[in-house]
């Protein structure tokens, strides 16, 4: 009997969670997988109402689950900033999930904006470290709203942060068995402090991994394989402000925000780790049953597969990527004329076996 904290949070976090969980349980109940759902009043509703983010036993709950399923943090009547840093950035750090997984895949049936790509060239995988560089919040100013204003931020990298999301990466190439490559993606050219350790890092741990293939490439050039060769990809890990970015832009090639999953994860023993797609909250949407839901069923997947129900997560993901693949859902996003609910009642039935899939 695992523990899921649900934390719906703010605009389309609670439908998109509902159709989550209706996935969740079907395939739970067909495998006879076993879950408590243990709901959390998070979010930018209860700061306005309350004046609290994340309280002291808020954390000492949570930190009694073996996995938190989230929706989306961001709310329009609060300023940028507030709910991400007293939320997200909490849970993450607080908690060591020193681990972002962004799987970037593109499904059949999903419209790609690279010309001449299919599935069989979007496949790879982004580890982010998710706990240093400049996330940690050193920095300060002084002179605002002067001509002599001065801001610095600090990107602050330990050999200890560095290492485990390495080797964490290294681990993962291996157990993909895919190209057996493991790509660093730094701006060692120009940030020659930092992103010194992670090529030093990135070499030493590699002599550890003789059949694991060693590449590199600076973020920006990064980015342009990315567009033009999106297939040179295995497994990519970086720092935490990169992965930022790139994720964002993998997102684009894999079909858009609508199925892009991701995990917050602590992987050592009794960590607590944290699922959620990686869209925003998308306020003015919420309440209109408009918003695609399929990267929050891809992270319950996600979820499943973390705690071992490997069985679950397969099932989930293989009836999500047909349904994908009959073109029946076409756009995935709010211009494509489908209800949230339509998904998930399509997607958990074929599942359940009260609905035949489509040809």
């Amino acid at each position: 009997m695992y523990k899921i904290a649900v934390v719906p949070c703010d605009g389309v976090g609670p439908e998109i969670v509902v159709e989550g969980l209706k996935v969740l349980d079907a395939a739970c109940r067909k495998h006879g997988v076993e879950y408590e759902k243990i709901p959390f009043d998070i979010g930018g509703d209860r700061y306005l109402r309350t004046g609290e983010l994340l309280t002291d036993q808020d954390m000492a709950d949570l930190a009694k689950v073996d996995a938190i399923f989230l929706g989306a943090v961001g709310h329009q009547d609060i300023a940028p900033g507030i709910l991400e840093h007293g939320i997200l950035l909490r849970l993450r750090f607080e908690f060591d999930q020193y681990i972002n997984l962004r799987p970037i895949k593109l499904y059949p049936g999903v419209d790609c904006p690279l010309k001449d790509k299919g599935p069989e060239d979007i496949e790879f995988v982004v580890v982010r470290e998710n706990t240093e560089d400049m996330y940690v919040g050193i920095g300060g100013g002084m002179r605002k709203g002067t001509p002599y204003e001065v801001t610095t931020q600090t990107a602050v990298y330990t050999r200890r942060g560095t290492e485990r999301a390495i080797r964490y990466a290294f681990e993962l190439a291996r157990k993909r068995g895919k190209m057996n490559k493991l790509t660093l993606v730094d701006k060692a050219n120009v940030l020659t402090h930092g992103h010194d350790l992670w090529r030093r890092t990135f070499a030493e741990v590699g002599e550890e991994y003789p059949d694991i293939k060693l590449d590199y490439a600076f973020v920006d050039a990064c980015c342009m394989w990315m567009v033009k060769n999106p297939e040179v990809f295995d497994v990519i890990v970086t720092t935490n402000m990169f992965g930022d970015i790139i994720t964002d832009l993998g997102a684009m090639i894999q079909g858009g925000l609508g199925v892009a999953a991701g995990g917050n994860i602590n992987p050592e023993p009794g960590g607590v780790s944290m699922f959620e797609p990686i869209h925003g909250s998308a306020p003015k949407y919420a309440g209109k049953g408009v918003i695609c839901p399929v990267a929050t069923i891809l992270s319950g997947a996600m979820m499943m597969d973390f705690l071992g129900e490997t069985a679950v997560a397969k099932e989930i993901e293989d009836v999500t990527s047909a349904a994908l693949g009959t073109g029946r859902w076409g756009d995935l996003s709010t211009r494509s004329g489908h209800r949230t609910a339509e998904y998930g009642d399509y997607i958990a039935g074929v599942i359940e076996g009260t609905i035949t899939p489509d040809a």
